[in-house]
């Protein structure tokens, strides 16, 4: 593999280490936050808890703007920043809609790179390894998950303002991210797409050999000159990708999966273990999504994007069952923690290391980030109004109704993934989208 193109992988990727470490690093503040505060269930959930989610949700929606006009590497760079001011902020924070503010910041970030991220890596690997390197992203979003898992047991006990030493250590690799993100060039596709060719044309050239480069460009030019203008990724012939991309971003937050990394140490409270063994479980929640997140990255171009689907799905099915099991019959002990765990293995080898790379694959490169604003909409419009209405949803109808819930929506994604589900290892781009148009 080319080294210019995994090195500028890794720091387009770095995105996805903010992304993790500002998704979960709230869960340490949640309760501390509600009796500090005051709050109701409604309002901790819908507000301090869910206002970076409902940023993220306008970032994904509005993200591909700035990702098609200003191009890939601006708005990384663009995210860099917002991911700085939003730490900063919510850690200086006395007052939780000012820290509602900061927090819906750092959404829009978390929003935007889902589109620029995966895109921009998936523009610039070579076929045989784009699984891996768009992977790289998911990698980089668990790795940020469990450092702020141990962030956060590690600052538990500083004293009374420990959330906010939490929340503001994220200052410092957001500042990291954003200076290196300099260094990269622009993606040459979108470049192309801009009709900056000669720009694209020398990019190719530092990460390809002369063949490929010209290979390249005539598929890009074939499909340019195919290319009705003012296409959108709604028209008729493009269905059948929306509808893809639909059902894997949302089957993805139907697993229950954002709620359970947000409220991962009040669920383990509710299961019987203290406070500060529930902090500790959740940093084990992170080094297995951690580890079968790596396993998921290595396999994802050797099996294939649906094989790893279909063994997510049949462990999401035995492991969510059995939580919900667990509190209908109130074991106790490790038996929570234990299927938890199965279930946090179970997304990372399966939708955790897939959904990115699949919803950058599939649609052309005029329509690639419009395409993956729309998979990144659904999947956190759903990832915001679902961990806000845990709090809700557990007292209303019990935890174990919940986790059953998702264990049955999860028997739908496998018939999705064995009767729809295309593969697309080892595919190009331009190949991937001309066999799916008008299927």
């Amino acid at each position: 593999m080319n080294n210019k193109i995994l090195r500028w992988s890794l720091i387009a990727s770095f995105a996805g280490f903010l992304f993790g470490f500002d998704t979960v690093v709230i869960s340490g503040a949640d309760k501390t936050l509600q009796l500090l505060w005051n709050s109701s269930d409604v309002f901790h959930g819908s507000v301090v808890m869910a206002m970076a989610l409902w940023g993220t949700v306008i970032g994904a929606i509005f993200g591909g703007i700035p990702t098609n006009k200003l191009g890939r590497k601006k708005t990384l760079l663009i995210i860099g920043v917002l991911f700085s001011i939003s730490a900063a902020g919510s850690a200086l924070s006395n007052d939780p809609f000012v820290f509602a503010f900061f927090r819906f910041l750092g959404g829009l970030g978390i929003g935007a790179s889902t589109i620029a991220a995966p895109a921009y890596i998936s523009e610039i690997a070579p076929a045989k390894d784009r699984g891996r390197l768009v992977g790289l992203y998911q990698f980089n979003i668990v790795l940020g998950i469990l450092i702020a898992f141990l962030s956060n047991y590690l600052l538990s006990d500083v004293g009374p303002n420990a959330w906010r030493w939490m929340l503001g250590v994220q200052v410092f690799p957001s500042i990291i991210y954003t200076l290196m993100a300099f260094s990269i060039p622009e993606s040459p596709r979108w470049l192309y797409s801009m009709l900056r060719i000669e720009e694209a044309k020398l990019i190719f050239e530092k990460i390809g050999s002369k063949e490929d480069v010209q290979d390249i460009l005539d598929d890009l030019s074939k499909n340019s000159n195919s290319t009705p203008l003012n296409e959108n990724i709604f028209m008729k012939k493009y269905r059948f990708q929306l509808i893809l991309v639909f059902l894997i971003a949302a089957f993805n937050q139907l697993s229950g999966i954002n709620a359970f990394l947000y409220y991962a140490p009040r669920i383990f409270e509710e299961a019987g273990l203290g406070a500060k063994t529930a902090l500790l479980s959740s940093i084990g929640i992170g080094i297995i999504n951690l580890i079968f997140t790596l396993i998921g990255v290595y396999l994802i171009d050797r099996l294939g994007r649906r094989k790893l689907m279909i063994f997510g799905s049949i462990g999401y099915i035995f492991s969510l069952s059995m939580v919900a099991t667990s509190f209908y019959l109130n074991w106790t002990g490790l038996a929570v923690p234990g299927f938890l765990f199965l279930f946090i293995a179970s997304h990372a080898i399966g939708q955790g290391a897939v959904i990115w790379v699949f919803i950058s694959e599939i649609f052309p490169n005029h329509l690639r980030a419009s395409g993956q604003s729309f998979g990144s909409s659904v999947h956190w419009v759903l990832a915001a109004i679902i961990p806000s209405m845990v709090p809700i949803l557990f007292t209303s109808f019990g935890v174990g109704n919940v986790f059953a819930f998702f264990a049955f929506m999860m028997v739908f994604q496998l018939l999705f993934v064995i009767f729809m589900m295309p593969e697309t290892k080892g595919i190009s781009l331009e190949d991937v989208s001309k066999g799916l148009i008008n299927k």
